[in-house]
């Protein structure tokens, strides 16, 4: 027998090599002669690139880039070299964690960080980029980013404008003859679960841009900031993205890498199992195991095991969900491609015990999974 072992991470618990990890060591206590092919996984948020990094056997590359706040710090990127693939998480240069909370100021913070993370990727041969761009500190659209990349974006008098996404409620023109031209030879892959266009009552100012920092009347600033480039860019680039779905992502990141750099905005699950090559891995196995810290309601909205489920449901593979916790909506998944599902909790208990004994309590919980498996065996036939 051939089993998958696909986890998430448990978050502040363990990464998902190492929630694998424990879920193999408790099935081969059980059944120690079967084969076991371990494949973290992640949905395209924090973890994709160390998931994607440790199945694949990449390796990590740190640079100096620019923070949101115009500082320089250390940030790193996954890169896959035989595949010429890099894997660059937005947060690692322009993440909202990176500024202390009284620091933020969306209305100058830059996503240049991001596009410094790109170019290096390019310099050192990828030509396929995997972007994860959820938990940013910016609102500017890209500008940073694309500036970076050579763009330059113009006021009336000519002048490159600075830092943030209020200055874009300044900007005149899209010079785009500098652009790395190694850009036209890369795909790039945006994982992306949210829908929000760029601008208006749902877009990225006046949804995401209180927790960045803005006041109603920054959000409202910053809305109209976006709403220029989008008149701009439609304009001089002859790309619509001021409703287009997911360009308010990541503060309006979506926008820009769609408008100049040609980017597709996926769901973050259908990224990375392709990366991975989900659907054969499923096929060959007879069996797949995943999981993560709290299965509940909010994984039927695109996380990783329940994405791993439905892919499972359709080659016909059946799985085990296991997984820190679960709550009672977390039942609606026994209908979407889960076939059985675990609690690693073992009565109730103080938080950080749950956190600290993860990897133990996940072993004994895969144990268990796997002695029900062999049970299963002795009654085929009987039930």
């Amino acid at each position: 027998m051939k089993i998958l072992i696909a986890p998430d991470s448990f978050k502040e618990s363990l990464s998902a090599a190492e929630a694998a990890a424990a879920i193999e060591a408790g099935f081969r206590e059980a059944l120690p002669q079967t084969e076991y092919v371990l494949t973290p996984i992640a949905d395209g948020g924090e973890g994709t690139a160390q998931a994607l990094v440790d199945a694949l056997g990449g390796s990590w590359r740190r640079v100096d880039a620019t923070r949101p706040n115009g500082g320089r710090g250390a940030a790193r990127y996954g890169l896959v070299e035989r595949d010429r693939l890099a894997v660059i998480e937005m947060a690692e240069a322009s993440g909202l964690e990176l500024v202390p909370p009284e620091a933020r100021d969306p209305m100058t913070a830059t996503s240049r960080g991001v596009g410094e993370l790109m170019r290096d990727a390019l310099d050192q041969g990828a030509r396929r980029l995997l972007i994860g761009i959820g938990g940013s500190a910016t609102n500017d659209a890209g500008a940073g980013m694309l500036q970076a990349l050579g763009a330059r974006l113009l006021d009336a008098a000519g002048e490159a404008l600075p830092p943030g996404g209020a200055a874009l409620a300044r900007l005149a023109r899209i010079d785009l003859a500098d652009l790395d031209p190694r850009l036209a030879e890369t795909t790039l892959d945006i994982a992306c679960d949210v829908t929000n266009p760029l601008t208006g009552p749902n877009g990225a100012s006046h949804v995401f841009g209180p927790q960045k920092g803005a006041t109603p009347a920054m959000a409202q600033a910053l809305d109209q900031a976006l709403a220029r480039l989008a008149e701009i860019v439609a304009r001089d680039l002859g790309v619509p993205v001021a409703d287009a779905p997911g360009a308010g992502a990541a503060g309006g990141l979506g926008a820009g890498l769609i408008a100049v750099c040609g980017a597709r905005l996926r769901p973050g699950c259908e990224v990375v199992f392709e990366a991975l090559d989900m659907e054969r891995m499923l096929t060959e196995a007879d069996l797949a195991i995943t999981g993560e810290g709290r299965s509940d309601g909010q994984t039927l909205a695109g996380k990783a095991p329940c994405g791993l489920a439905r892919l499972a449901k359709r080659v016909g593979t059946p799985v085990i969900l296991i997984s820190g916790a679960l709550t009672k909506d977390a039942g609606a998944l026994l209908g979407g491609g889960v076939d059985a599902m675990f609690s690693a909790a073992f009565g109730p208990g103080p938080l950080d015990e749950a956190l600290r004994d993860g990897a133990e309590n996940l072993r004994r919980t895969a144990r268990n999974a796997a002695e029900t498996l062999k049970l299963g065996g002795r009654l085929a036939g009987k039930l």
